[in-house]
């Protein structure tokens, strides 16, 4: 009785998961990336993709046959467990263009993925608007709107470029908390060629929105992979340092085992030079649990390391100034990605910590001309506003403004100071340059007893005794201490939840 439907539907059903056609999925083959719906294969557990839309096509009826989907594969699924929410773009199907329907579709995901606490993901990959849908007024105005764009981080946002991405594949980029990128893919405002049109001069893709732009340049993307595959388990593993809406706090994992076993070593890798330089990641994978660390933005800003990583089987933030790098001097690069970091952190009740050794903020007229005043007080503002746990751990040297900057002065519930810690106004070999205008070159003696003069007051136990910092104690001692501290200071009264107050704070600034 029922046959002609039934033959009807599973027609319909096979023509809209041929999405744009063989040769065009082929030729994705031969390109060695995947299609909308092998990202997705990939990236939840199997058989627990639960798709919205499927039958959705173009609003032009001489177009339906051939919009499939309207060339967003949009849904539910799991990744290890949890539910998330996927918005796929299918490049085979008018070019993953945005139309009013599939505007729709995804607008329906993203109420349903913050009504019930889903993290939302974005596979990108789109020709921006599609025309000539949205041309007149009508066009413009139609759609997911007008929320379209607003971010209160009531769920994680995450983004993956993966193709070449235009007009909302780049704008759900820009609003991501996390961003990967495939390398070879590109995103912008607009496309190459609209972008060659209208500035009348050839442009190359790469210098417009590649992966070195903005993984090094801008800042927007925090990772970089060489695959899709390679991306879409980079979104698996951020996910897991992050719960899975804001009212709750993170998950926690079984400790690998061998973790802290070499922290010994710490030694081996701090100089006791003030002025020699090494690489803060090798101490920090000697204090936090074994392979735990996941780097953001590690080729922006680079005389800080954020990254999110475990102690003890728990989520946590890192901010470490990374002395290879500018000698640690913090630049407005490196504030901006502190500022951005600690707006994730607290959005998503992960604790924090710092880990410090910086000679103070990087000075010169380039950094002024990027706004440095600004970027240092955008920080100080969000460290204020902060509410998860925030703990300092001095390791060697801290200096000036940039103390405060980095938990001291009170701007930590906790500061811990190694005993190879010195805290002073700046540098002391600089302070006997600048007040009395002698340098060591010009007289040794009177230089070196100068030198002791600014020196004195500032060792690991001169600010315990004024209680600036709550405890001096060997760097082999610091996992344990950590673990204990951020057990003190955790969020008994409310669950694990912080404030968030930054939830409004702009996502690209």
């Amino acid at each position: 009785m029922f046959d002609d439907l039934i033959q009807e539907h599973e027609e319909l059903r096979r023509k809209v998961l041929s999405m744009g056609g063989e040769r065009k999925l082929q030729q994705r083959v031969q390109e060695g990336v995947m299609n909308a719906r092998e990202r997705i294969d990939h990236l939840v557990d199997s058989g627990t993709f639960h798709e919205m839309g499927l039958f959705a096509t173009s609003i032009r009826p001489e177009m339906r046959e051939r919009s499939a989907a309207d060339g967003k594969v949009t849904g539910y699924g799991k990744i290890n467990g949890r539910e998330v929410a996927v918005v796929s773009n299918d490049f085979t199907v008018m070019g993953a263009s945005s139309s009013s329907v599939n505007t729709r579709k995804v607008g329906y995901v993203k109420r349903v993925a913050t009504r019930h606490g889903m993290p939302m993901i974005f596979l990108g990959e789109s020709t921006g608007a599609r025309m000539p849908d949205v041309m007149g007024a009508s066009g413009v105005g139609s759609g997911d709107r007008p929320t379209q764009y607003l971010r209160t981080r009531e769920t994680p946002w995450v983004s993956a470029v993966l193709g070449h991405c235009y007009g909302s594949s780049s704008w759900y980029a820009a609003l991501g908390d996390f961003v990967v990128m495939r390398k070879g893919a590109i995103t912008a405002v607009s496309s190459v060629k609209l972008t060659s049109r209208a500035i009348n001069e050839e442009v190359d893709p790469e210098t417009l929105g590649g992966w070195k732009l903005h993984t090094e340049v801008t800042g927007m993307v925090d990772l970089a992979v060489d695959t899709d595959e390679q991306a879409l388990d980079a979104i698996g593993r951020f996910l897991s340092y992050l719960p899975s809406h804001h009212n709750e706090p993170p998950p926690v994992c079984p400790v690998p085992e061998g973790s802290g076993d070499d922290i010994g070593r710490i030694l081996d890798i701090l100089p006791s030079a003030r002025a020699q330089v090494y690489d803060v990641r090798k101490i920090l994978n000697l204090i936090y649990d074994k392979d735990s660390i996941f780097e953001l933005k590690p080729r922006f800003g680079k005389s800080i390391v954020t990254a999110l990583a475990r102690l003890g089987g728990r989520s946590v933030g890192i901010v470490a100034n990374n002395p290879i790098h500018k000698g640690g001097a913090i630049d407005p690069q490196a504030c901006r990605k502190a500022v951005s970091f600690m707006i994730l952190c607290d959005s998503f009740n992960i604790p924090l910590v710092f880990m410090v050794d910086q000679p103070g903020f990087l000075i010169g007229v380039e950094g002024e001309r990027q706004g440095a005043i600004g970027h240092v007080m955008n920080w100080m503002n969000a460290i204020s506003l902060v509410t998860v746990p925030k703990i300092s751990v001095v390791m060697r040297k801290t200096y000036g403004q940039a103390v405060l900057n980095m938990g001291g002065g009170g701007n930590a519930d906790e500061v811990i100071n190694w005993f190879t810690a010195e805290v002073n106004f700046m540098d002391p070999r600089s302070a006997v340059s600048i007040v009395h205008g002698v340098t060591e070159a010009d007289d040794p003696a009177q230089y070196q007893q100068l030198l002791e003069q600014m020196t004195k007051g500032t060792s690991a136990y001169d600010a315990a005794a004024v209680f600036g910092a709550q405890s001096v104690i060997h760097p082999a001692q610091t996992r344990a201490h950590l673990i204990r501290s951020l057990e003190i200071h955790g969020m008994r009264l409310t669950g694990g939840v912080g404030e968030h107050l930054m939830r409004t704070w702009p996502t690209s600034h």
